[in-house]
């Protein structure tokens, strides 16, 4: 019976750690999981840590549907994965092929009613529906950061919108 008894314990023991270290990795990848927002005047601004990788990875929403935003600055338009359509209530609209950074590839064009990233809300933002994405992560490019300002000191990505 005691070798049970320490049989068990072992095995909690490493399931609390593996509880543990998964939370900290999806810190690691995500460190901005509540992004914190403020406001100065009519502008909304929202600062993004850099996660280890060098990446700005945040949560925000895609009609009111909690997501994972990848930062991508070298994307034309918000990317969402295929498999995240129906979930998001998204439409898959006119096919067409683009060209990206793994290759060329035929998507859909859709529209995002609405994205918020903190308090900063972006209103129907062109995107496109790539069926080669197997993550759950939504490029957010150009189509969505162009109506933001933004400005990078050290590890944090101050996003700005004004209204």
């Amino acid at each position: 019976m005691a070798r049970w008894m320490w049989i068990l314990t072992w095995v909690s023991a490493l399931g609390l750690l593996t509880l543990l270290f998964d939370k900290q990795l999806a810190r690691q990848f995500n460190p901005n999981d509540a992004p914190s927002s403020y406001m100065q005047g009519s502008k909304t601004s929202v600062k993004l840590k850099r996660n280890r990788q060098g990446h700005y990875v945040t949560s925000g929403l895609i009609n009111g549907q909690p997501v994972v935003f990848l930062l991508d600055t070298g994307a034309t338009q918000v990317s969402v994965p295929l498999h995240l359509a129906q979930r998001l209530g998204l439409n898959a609209g006119q096919r067409f092929w683009v060209n990206t950074a793994n290759g060329r590839i035929e998507v859909a064009s859709t529209q995002l009613d609405s994205v918020h990233i903190g308090n900063i809300e972006l209103n129907n933002i062109s995107a496109n529906l790539n069926p080669g994405m197997q993550s759950d992560e939504i490029l957010l490019g150009m189509s969505a950061l162009k109506q933001l300002e933004f400005s990078q000191s050290g590890d944090v990505l101050t996003l700005t919108h004004s209204f």
